[in-house]
Parts: C-alpha cells; sequence; structure tokens
C-alpha cells in the first residue's frame, strides 16, 4: 500500500506537502469495509440511534484512529443536555458529532441542533452522522452563526480504490490534526468552487484578459469590456454562481483579496520609488563632482 502525497498552495504561492501515512491508509483500507458491512445489516434490521451511535463509537475508534475510553465520550454537557459523542484529541475537543438513527435522513433541523451545540460550547468543527452518512462542517463565529459544509462521507457506496475517498477518511483521523489537514482542506474547499472561480471569470483583470484576445481574435473589431462581462454572466454562468449568498460571499472574499493585492503592489511601487529618488541623491554629488 502505497503513501499518499496531497499539495497543497500556502499563503505565499508556494505547493507544500501534507503526508498520509502507510498506517492511516492501512487502517483504514481494512477496516471501511467491515463497516460497510455491518451498515448494511444495520440499516436492514433498522436499528435504533443508541445501536447506530454505539456503532459510530467504533468507527470514530477503528477507522480513524481515536482512542475509545479517553478520547470519545458521550459525557459532555451542553446547556443543560448531552451532545451525542465529543472527540478529544491533545486534550481539546476537536469534533462534536451529532448522531440519528441509521434509518433516518439527516436534515437542516438535524444539522440546526449540531451547530448550536457547537456555537455554544465554542467548537468549531462539528459532523452530522446516521453511521452511512458523515457530514463534515465548520461553523463561522459571526452574526449570525453560519457555518460551511466542508465535505461528505458515504459509506454505502464509497470506493477504496479512488484516491479521493482515502483523502477525505484520511482528514477525519487523528493523526490529519497533527498536521493541520482539515483546515488546509477546508481553504482549499473554499478557494476552488464555482462561486470564486464564476465571478473571477467577471473580474476586471479577467475581463480585461479576455478582451485583449478577443481583439487578437477579431481584428479590428471594436470588443466592449462590458459586453463580455454580461456575456459571461448572462450567457455563460448559471443564475445561482452569481446572485444568492454563497455568490454574494465569494464576491466579497475577491474583494477583500483584490484590494489587499492592490495595497501591496502599491507599496512596493512606492518602495520602488523611494530606492530609485536615494541613488538618484547619492549619485547627483558624485555627478557633480566628475563635471
Amino acid at each position: 500500500m502505497l503513501a499518499l502525497f496531497y499539495f497543497w498552495v500556502s499563503g505565499k504561492g508556494e505547493r507544500e506537502m501534507k503526508y498520509i501515512s502507510k498506517k492511516v491508509i492501512s487502517r483504514v483500507s481494512k477496516n471501511v469495509p467491515k463497516f460497510q458491512r455491518v451498515l448494511n445489516t444495520a440499516f436492514k434490521r433498522d436499528i435504533n440511534e443508541s445501536d447506530t451511535v454505539a456503532i459510530i463509537t467504533d468507527m470514530l475508534t477503528q477507522i480513524f484512529g481515536y482512542e475509545k475510553y479517553v478520547e470519545v465520550t458521550s459525557e459532555l454537557a451542553i446547556r443543560g443536555t448531552y451532545c451525542d459523542l465529543a472527540v478529544r484529541a491533545n486534550g481539546k475537543i476537536v469534533y462534536l458529532v451529532e448522531c440519528k438513527a441509521i434509518g433516518i435522513a439527516l436534515k437542516d433541523k438535524h444539522l440546526k441542533q449540531a451547530v448550536d451545540y457547537g456555537a455554544n460550547k465554542g467548537i468549531q468543527w462539528i459532523i452530522l452522522s446516521n453511521g452511512l452518512i458523515w457530514q463534515v462542517y465548520r461553523i463561522r463565529f459571526e452574526k449570525p452563526i453560519n457555518y460551511d459544509l466542508v465535505f461528505t462521507l458515504n459509506f454505502e457506496n464509497m470506493d477504496l480504490k479512488s484516491e479521493k475517498s482515502i483523502e477525505m477518511l484520511s482528514i477525519l483521523c487523528k493523526e490529519a490534526l497533527l498536521k493541520n489537514l482539515r483546515q488546509d482542506y477546508f481553504e482549499k474547499v473554499q478557494s476552488v468552487n464555482r462561486f470564486i472561480i464564476g465571478n473571477l471569470l467577471l473580474s476586471d483583470n479577467i475581463i480585461s484578459l479576455i478582451r485583449r484576445e478577443l481583439r487578437k481574435f477579431a481584428e479590428g473589431v471594436r470588443i466592449d469590456g462590458d459586453e463580455i462581462y454580461h456575456a459571461i454572466e448572462s450567457d455563460i454562468l448559471k443564475r445561482d454562481i452569481v446572485e444568492g449568498e454563497e455568490a454574494e460571499s465569494a464576491k466579497k472574499r475577491l474583494k477583500r483579496f483584490f484590494k489587499k493585492t492592490h495595497k501591496k503592489k502599491h507599496k512596493i511601487t512606492q518602495q520602488e520609488d523611494s530606492t530609485e529618488e536615494k541613488n538618484i541623491s547619492v549619485a547627483k554629488p558624485i555627478l557633480s563632482e566628475s563635471d
């Protein structure tokens, strides 16, 4: 079994290598098929929530590597009640897990309950699961409280020959916390998605680039930037890419990015101008003496 390497783009624009060990891949590959059989039987028997929680606890330990009696607990009190499961690592709660019976479809009301638990306890990462489906969310502590779906695992049709499946499973493992894989993956999901890419296509830089290439392609034809913008917005992109809550969030993120980039370029230009003036002031008396 080969170890997998994943590349992420750091804030400096460099490619950083993240490593998933052979030990993790071996454990995941060995135990997932076993639990697929267990879950299949449990679904047919339509077991209750309590029994589903027991299976999820075993999955957290045998697949994802947490210690059963030390790092997985059902004794975390939140506002007078107890969440189904809490997962600890290095002395901190790293996940809250809201569990439903295996035969119950996961719904928004279940997610709201899990988000409320996380918000009240200040725990950013939550899992909503009925055993077969695992939805991993990251809470945004803002007003009002919001959240992002990071990824979903479906054990019913999971293909362990797929590097994508191994990657998703590995991100939930205890070992991934030490390498910060879940946060890296979240940042990747936030950046490489249809809303960011769609709105990036509508940015001034991209419109200018397309306009320049079109002028080469259709030489002598007058092409306006607004025409390109409206063609992309109306005829190429789907409506939900440029409208709605997620689209607005993407626009705001890009706006902050371009503003930051502009400030950085302006600062570099000022530094270059200052250096040039300094060089001139130093050279001037030397040139005067030579005259």
